[in-house]
């Protein structure tokens, strides 16, 4: 009787004791590596299995118009753990092993390397901490210089250094834990059909989910799947895709592959996914699922989204996105509201209670969250990428980008902005524009600079006006020598 009393003027005088499903829930963001828009079955994708991410889909929202910060991996990990995108923040290639810049014959010289996210750059873990998160992450970083090793997380700007008090690195199973090894780029026979090998990270991940937590807690969990080297261990499961593609899909051998390999991050995410349910959290637990950027143009396809990662068609930057949040996200929602992923850090900001005063380019879906059916203020997005790709054997690459044509083709500096239903792409080498109605061109086959002048012209505007405002770093002019 004495605690019941007791525990009644707890709730009268801190009122923030008496937690509802809305009152600082736990987060869990789980973040793909390449994985297309149109990769997952309920996003349309009929080549591949995806249960488990389907299930997720089914039990929350699942925005249809979703966009990377960025078409390449660094970039875009930045912008959604800062909320602000690669023009401002400096950073729109991705992290290399020593400084320098591209240089091979092309007209125009791209901006030097950006070796490691900024110390002054607030994180999302940074946000959420001071209002007592206890921060985790386990998996791809790609935010450093690398350190002694590919991908090797530096002492001072790895992810302790960004605000994660738990962090422990781990390729898991993917195939950067064995490629070194060529014996073992071969098929596992020992493995049983329907059986996947342990994921050291995903292990990890559960580890930290099953502990005891007295307040709640952001983990972040950055997948190295679908990334290449784009291989399976799998037989029983690389078989299973082999005799479902037809058999004049192209490149068909690497997209059995890598069917595999997301059939191998849908097991992962279902592992823990039910490992938050066993361990009780379930239901106070935010979950958002999405992707770094478009899937590799060899084997993702990304139709019929024109172009992958590398560039600025919707192929490259628009992803899966997936939020359940129970008793406030409505279930089976389907939202058609233009997002990205710098709008995170606000969003996970506000609803921890924190401040999100450095997150410049996001803006909080926590409304939308709770009401699908509403509409955000219209706003430009804005995207920047002053490199050329890829940086070897460019010349021999194909100069168009298409759909589905499974080919690497040439990426030249570009930047892109998005406004209400209309697209613009602005290319540096010739100063030429390309204008989309994306509601009604969904695969950007039809070019409307010339029949649209004006909103060309605008939009062109906007686009330049924001790059100088953020003090974004251009491609300049080569010398004649190297043309």
């Amino acid at each position: 009787m004495i605690r019941l009393f007791c525990a009644l003027i707890l709730l009268l005088v801190f009122p923030s004791f008496s937690r509802s499903k809305e009152d600082r829930p736990n987060i869990l963001l789980i973040f793909a590596d390449d994985l297309g828009w149109s990769d997952l079955a309920c996003y349309g994708g009929d080549r591949f299995f995806t249960p488990h991410l389907d299930q997720l889909a089914s039990e929350g929202i699942r925005f249809t118009e979703a966009y990377a910060a960025a078409p390449i991996c660094s970039a875009s990990r930045a912008a959604l753990l800062t909320g602000n995108s690669t023009a401002r923040n400096g950073f729109e290639f991705v992290v290399k092993e020593a400084p320098g810049k591209q240089d091979f014959r092309v007209p125009l010289q791209s901006p030097p390397f950006t070796l490691d996210l900024a110390l002054e750059s607030t994180t999302i873990p940074e946000m959420l901490a001071p209002k007592g998160y206890a921060t985790a992450f386990f998996g791809k970083w790609h935010l450093n210089t690398h350190h002694k090793r590919y991908l090797g997380w530096s002492p001072t700007h790895g992810p302790h250094g960004q605000g994660f008090q738990s962090a422990e690195e781990d390729f898991g199973s993917h195939p950067y834990s064995y490629w070194k090894d060529k014996a073992l780029r071969s098929f596992d026979d020992a493995v049983e059909n329907g059986i996947f090998p342990e994921d050291g990270m995903t292990r990890r991940a559960i580890e930290f989910l099953s502990q005891e937590h007295d307040k709640p807690f952001f983990l972040m969990v950055s997948h190295f799947f679908v990334h290449d080297p784009n291989h399976t261990r799998l037989r029983w499961l690389h078989d299973q895709y082999i005799d479902q593609l037809p058999a004049d899909t192209r490149n068909r051998e690497k997209v059995a592959h890598y069917g595999a390999m997301v059939t191998t991050l849908d097991h992962h995410v279902g592992q823990l996914l039910a490992a938050l349910e066993d361990s009780g959290h379930l239901d106070s637990t935010l979950v958002v699922f999405t992707s770094d950027n478009g899937g590799h143009p060899n084997y993702a396809g990304n139709a019929p989204l024109r172009g992958s990662k590398w560039n600025l068609y919707e192929g490259g930057i628009r992803v899966p996105f997936l939020v359940r949040w129970p008793g406030v996200a409505p279930e089976g929602a389907v939202c058609s509201e233009v997002v990205w992923s710098p709008d995170l850090a606000p969003t996970f900001a506000e609803i921890a209670g924190a401040s999100n005063e450095s997150a410049h380019d996001g803006r909080s879906l926590t409304d939308l969250i709770r009401n699908p059916d509403s509409e955000l203020e219209e706003r430009s997005l804005y995207w920047h990428f002053p490199y050329y790709h890829p940086e070897k054997n460019y010349q021999d690459r194909i100069d168009a980008i298409g759909i589905n044509d499974g080919e690497t083709s040439k990426t030249r500096p570009h930047s892109a902005i998005r406004k209400g239903d209309w697209k613009l792409l602005h290319f540096y080498e010739d100063d030429r524009n390309e204008l989309y109605h994306i509601q009604n061109d969904l695969s950007e086959s039809r070019d409307l600079a010339s029949a649209e002048p004006e909103k060309t012209e605008a939009l062109r505007t906007d686009l330049l006006k924001y790059l100088h405002r953020v003090q974004a770093r251009f491609p300049t002019p080569r010398a004649s020598s190297r043309k």
